[in-house]
């Protein structure tokens, strides 16, 4: 990785929440931080495009720890060229200075291995020297303070390669005002002064070294005590026995008690962090995905009888195949109507609807366009019409709109493949083979874990 960032998306709204946008960052390798010459340029969303990425929002788009409860929420998301995102959501007296959203910069997109076995000792290292590595580069580029730096700011990239989230970075003031932790946690200077310094973004490295060697969130105070009776053991995390050497562990204890040194000046700085931890490095050349015992991202489920048709872009197959589905995929899926609504219009978009539904199935295109419009337009909610007009779309040229109701139908179902599906074939005929590709691979995996065992119990 060596220490990377890339610049962040904001989005203006008039809603009552703010949200932060992080890009998926280019690739850096070790080496000169300060030449990196290809970081994206900043821009705004539209709050409308948010949504649309993150399926307006939807619970489950929800990354963060503690699901749609807390009071900012994390959204993995989807940019319409297939970019992924991840979305936090403030609330409004999160973020009462619009002005702290001029300067974000961030460095990952969140990927969730969905793994619950211990991560072993090499990736842990990995983890802590790529985050060493980052706050280096962030040093170097005048970003000196990191608020809160703990466990939950390391996201995962597809390849599972460790980042560091940027919304550490987000109330960077200049003077070091605004941080806010458990005190347990917090640096001895800011509970002396009510200001952090560059040497306590190490204090805080030094509590993430200690999360990485015990695989608890110990408070250093009690860390140092143990540290200090030579109670390792107790120290260590359980799960670790027999991966690493005495020596290795050792050198990694007194490096987290250098940056817990209650005098700050006393701490390393970020290059003495990196230059301590490389030579701890084990299989360097083995991926990260490898050691987190995930399949690389690369890799596709093999592709259904739609997944098929999609890619080689059959529109007829894919016909076939979207007329026996129905619409047993719509089940769950509400209409919020008014009673006069349902009593007065249900019939007649129930009505555009089988039209539909009959000119689809003969071939007739532009009348079955027409009449899914009706039903759309009526008020109904319906990710099988969504797809089946944006078929009807393909079938008529054009693509674009197509494209805009395979969206759709995502957004009214987040996890349903079909939708994925459409949006390969779609952007295929725009000419976007690359995120043509990504799309069908979403939908296959989609698709897989649809039908995996575990989801039909």
């Amino acid at each position: 990785m060596g220490g990377q960032c890339s610049n962040l998306g904001r989005c203006c709204g008039n809603s009552s929440h703010k949200t932060a946008v992080l890009e998926a960052p280019p690739h850096v390798e070790n080496g000169d931080n300060n030449d990196i010459t290809d970081v994206p340029a900043f821009r705004e969303y539209t709050l409308d495009q948010l949504k649309s990425a993150t399926c307006g929002f939807a619970v489950e788009y929800i990354v963060s720890e503690h699901g749609e409860k807390a009071p900012n929420v994390v959204y993995k998301g989807k940019l319409e060229n297939q970019k992924k995102i991840a979305v936090k959501r403030f609330t409004r007296m999160a973020w009462p200075d619009a002005r702290q959203f001029l300067s974000l910069i961030s460095v990952c997109v969140q990927r969730n291995p969905g793994e619950t076995q211990p991560m072993k000792w090499t990736m842990r290292l990995r983890v802590v020297l790529y985050l060493a590595q980052a706050l280096e580069y962030c040093t170097n580029q005048g970003r000196i303070l990191y608020h809160d730096l703990n466990a939950y700011r390391v996201l995962f990239d597809e390849e599972c390669n460790p980042r560091l989230s940027t919304f550490g970075l987000m109330k960077n003031s200049r003077d070091g005002k605004s941080y806010s932790t458990n005190l347990a946690f917090t640096p001895p200077e800011y509970l002396r002064t009510g200001r952090i310094t560059p040497e306590s973004v190490i204090y805080s490295f030094g509590t993430l070294l200690l999360d990485v060697l015990s695989g608890k969130h110990i408070p250093p105070s009690h860390a140092l005590d143990l540290i200090r009776d030579r109670n390792l053991q107790t120290l260590t995390d359980s799960c670790l026995d027999g991966q690493f050497s005495e020596s290795d562990g050792t050198e990694l204890v007194r490096l987290a008690s250098r940056c817990l040194q209650y005098e700050a000046r006393e701490r390393p700085n970020t290059k003495s962090l990196v230059t301590a931890l490389t030579p701890l490095q084990k299989d360097t050349e083995v991926p990260s995905h490898v050691l987190m015992g995930l399949p690389h991202s690369g890799s596709v489920s093999p592709l259904s009888p739609l997944g098929e048709a999609c890619s080689r872009k059959d529109l007829t197959a894919m016909l076939e195949i979207l007329d026996k589905l129905g619409y047993k995929d719509d089940e769950g899926v509400t209409n919020e109507l008014s009673f006069q609504m349902w009593t007065d219009q249900m019939q007649e978009s129930l009505n555009s609807k089988k039209k539909g539904d009959v000119a689809f199935r003969q071939k007739d295109f532009r009348e079955a366009i027409e009449y899914y419009t009706q039903f759309i337009d009526g008020g109904m909610v319906s990710p099988t019409v969504c797809a089946r007009r944006s078929l009807c779309y393909l079938m008529s040229d054009m693509p674009k709109e197509a494209l805009d109701d395979a969206i759709q139908a995502q957004v009214i179902s987040p996890v349903w493949h079909v939708a994925s599906y459409l949006q390969s074939a779609s952007l295929s005929f725009l000419g976007m083979e690359n995120e043509s590709q990504m799309a069908l691979k979403e939908g296959s995996n989609l698709e897989a874990k649809r039908n995996s065992p575990s989801k039909r119990k």
